[in-house]
Order: C-alpha cells, then sequence, then structure tokens
C-alpha cells in the first residue's frame, strides 16, 4: 500500500504514467505524487474498456495531449481523467476503512471537495485532510456517507 502524502494540487494532473502488468497503472503527479491503481475490475465491467482486455492494448497507455489531465490509449480513442484516476487511487490506496469508504464515495458521485464539504457540512479544508490522508477520517464520517448515499439512492 502506498502512503497518500498532502497534495499542492488543486486539480489533480499527471507528470508521468506507465501501464504494468495486471491492469494497473503507475501514476507521478505533478506534486510528484506515485500512486498505483489497478484497473482489472473497471477495464472488464465497462463496455467502453473492452478493446484494453488485451494487456497488450493496456500497456499503451500514455499521458494525453492535454499537459496531464487524462490518461489515453488513442489507438481506441479512450482517455480516463486524472482526477478520476487520483480519486480511486486514493479509495485502493487507502490506509482504513472509514478512509476507503469516503475516498469511495467521493469517487462513485465524483464529488469535488466542495460538493462533498456541503453534503457533510464540513470545510472543504477538512475534506481535503481526510482526502490525503493528513487526518485520518472518523467513523462519524463513513456513517454520515453511508447516510447520504442511502438517502440520494432514494430519489
Amino acid at each position: 500500500m502506498e502512503r497518500l502524502t498532502n497534495t499542492k494540487m488543486t486539480r489533480p494532473r499527471l507528470k508521468a504514467v506507465k501501464a504494468l502488468p495486471g491492469y494497473r497503472l503507475r501514476m507521478t503527479f505533478i506534486d510528484d505524487t506515485v500512486l498505483t491503481l489497478n484497473k482489472r475490475e473497471t477495464v472488464f465491467s465497462k463496455r467502453g474498456l473492452v478493446p484494453l482486455r488485451d494487456e497488450a492494448n493496456f500497456a499503451k497507455a500514455c499521458i494525453g495531449e492535454d499537459a496531464g489531465w487524462t490518461v489515453e490509449w488513442p489507438e481506441f480513442d479512450i482517455q480516463i481523467g486524472a482526477d478520476t484516476l487520483w480519486l480511486d487511487a486514493q479509495a485502493q490506496n487507502a490506509p482504513d476503512e472509514n478512509t476507503r469508504i469516503f475516498a469511495q464515495w467521493r469517487a462513485r458521485y465524483g464529488l469535488t471537495l466542495a460538493q462533498a464539504a456541503e453534503a457533510l457540512g464540513m470545510t472543504t479544508r477538512t475534506m481535503s485532510a481526510y482526502g490525503t490522508g493528513a487526518r485520518p477520517v472518523p467513523r462519524y464520517i463513513a456513517l454520515a456517507v453511508k447516510g447520504w448515499e442511502s438517502e440520494h439512492s432514494l430519489r
């Protein structure tokens, strides 16, 4: 498990990406944070990613020509945003269950720090501290996230 660092990025942007065996991406962000993300489940569950099921195709991952805002596979017209990859990596590399629940919630709903803060009645700074691992996510926040999801699934 890789340790998350307190990032200075306002939005995640990539400096480098390398495809590894087993549908993993090793990503270096502009603040020099390095995270490895396993994309196997996503590749095999999303119809739009069928070409990447061939590991030779997956290995063609590169940074988009957009200054690091995406990882792409140009031959297949597939792009994944750096912010999505960052949130997914945070969830996979979370040091405990509460942090994993919080990170997966943000990733699943594509919530910005401001949106997460508003949803939970907290500050953006606190959301950032939870997301980067600077502060542990308390159990009551993990429960609040589950309550938020339950409330929003009823609508």
